[in-house]
């Protein structure tokens, strides 16, 4: 079993900047069978998109409304993925989830929420 927890969401003005965090823990076996980790969010009265993810060699991939402004980066050492946002816009305003796969699994953190508005 693997247990993912968020940080780092909050309020912030337009252009600004937030840094989530998301921590694996469960056994080693576990950890060690995690494929790829990722960031997905929900607004309201929309479904859950993926944000971003990372594969366990660093190979990323990000949604188009995002490239440019958002880094996806993990740190293997630490079992954590980060997610870097800059240039936040209001339309980024949404419960981010962390996410974590691996063969015949999927995990999911609680969430965390991130508000843009002035």
């Amino acid at each position: 079993q693997v247990q993912l927890v968020e940080s780092g969401g909050g309020l912030v003005q337009p252009g600004g900047s937030l840094r989530l965090s998301c921590k694996a823990s469960g056994s080693i076996f576990s950890i060690n069978s995690i494929n790829a980790m990722g960031w997905y969010r929900q607004a309201p009265g929309k479904e859950r998109e993926l944000v971003a993810d990372i594969t366990s060699g660093g190979r990323t991939n990000y949604a188009d409304s995002v490239k440019g402004r958002f880094t996806i980066s993990r740190d293997n050492t630490k079992n954590t993925v980060y997610l870097q946002m800059n240039s936040l816009k209001p339309e980024d305003t949404a419960v981010y989830y962390c996410n974590a796969a691996r063969i015949g699994y999927v995990h999911w953190g609680q969430g965390t929420q991130v508000t843009v508005s002035s």
